[in-house]
């Protein structure tokens, strides 16, 4: 299904999306939905009831402890409102708990990707869905195609570790690259991040490729003396590093381990 093909079926389920918070997540969907037709309606504290009564559906773009407290109150809203959504990557639908007793169905859209600003892309990420009805399931579906993204399903029991591994691989990718960063620092060598780029770039791209095939270095090659050399010089320039690449190393070598073992099998 394309935007456009996504978006006419959008339409033909609802008239206007309240979006609700003016946050990095909120400012971001709003200009796709806009972008991509859809009769957008902003809120922030002061004006959520007047903006979702001017829509049949509201997405809550606000922090996850904040989303019962807003559902309550928009739960006031229902009807006209006849959706009440939020875009957290680790609550269920319960946090909506409040706007589905007031009989809005529930839904849950949450884009897998990071939003550094309010003017972030979101096309062509993927995005966790889930709705409390059939109907509530396909407008989330539709919603994210519309904005440009690739819906798929999380269980709600699942929601908590899907989350988790978004945050392995995005907010932990940023504090191990930062440290590598530090670490460069120390010894004198400036624009660490500039130089380090091209290497955490490419090595993104050859595990999209390849996934755990895309392993090189020491760790991989077995070459425990180097792997020595560079918990030495750790403990020397930057000891409150060396935990840090120990857990690291021990998780590499069972990755690189696993990955011999498959292709031996083979």
């Amino acid at each position: 299904m394309t935007k456009h093909d996504a978006w006419r079926t959008l339409h033909a389920q609802l008239l206007g999306l309240a979006i609700v918070g003016t946050g990095r997540a909120g400012s971001s969907i709003a200009r796709a939905a806009r972008a991509a037709g859809i009769d957008v309606h902003r809120a922030g504290r002061e004006d959520v009831l007047d903006a979702c009564r001017r829509a049949e559906a509201a997405l809550l773009c606000v922090p996850d402890a904040s989303i019962p407290d807003v559902a309550e109150v928009v739960a006031g809203a229902v009807p006209p409102l006849r959706f009440v959504g939020h875009v957290s990557g680790a609550s269920g639908l319960d946090a909506l708990s409040a706007a589905g007793c007031a009989g809005a169905a529930t839904f849950s859209l949450h884009p897998l990707q990071t939003l550094p600003d309010g003017n972030s892309d979101l096309g062509g990420a993927a995005c966790a869905v889930a709705g409390s009805t059939a109907e509530a399931t396909g407008l989330a579906e539709a919603l994210a195609r519309a904005l440009g993204l690739r819906p798929f399903a999380v269980a709600e029991e699942h929601r908590a570790a899907y989350h988790a591994a978004a945050a392995i691989g995005s907010n932990f990718l940023v504090a191990v690259m930062e440290s590598a960063n530090e670490l460069l620092d120390r010894i004198g060598v400036e624009a660490g991040r500039e130089l380090l780029a091209p290497l955490v770039l490419r090595t993104a791209a050859n595990w999209a490729e390849r996934g755990p095939a895309a392993l090189t270095g020491p760790i991989a090659r077995g070459d425990g003396a180097t792997v020595e050399r560079h918990r030495a010089a750790i403990a020397h320039a930057a000891p409150e590093l060396l935990e840090l690449y120990d857990v690291l190393a021990e998780r590499t070598g069972a990755i690189a381990a696993k990955t011999a073992a498959e292709a031996t099998a083979a």
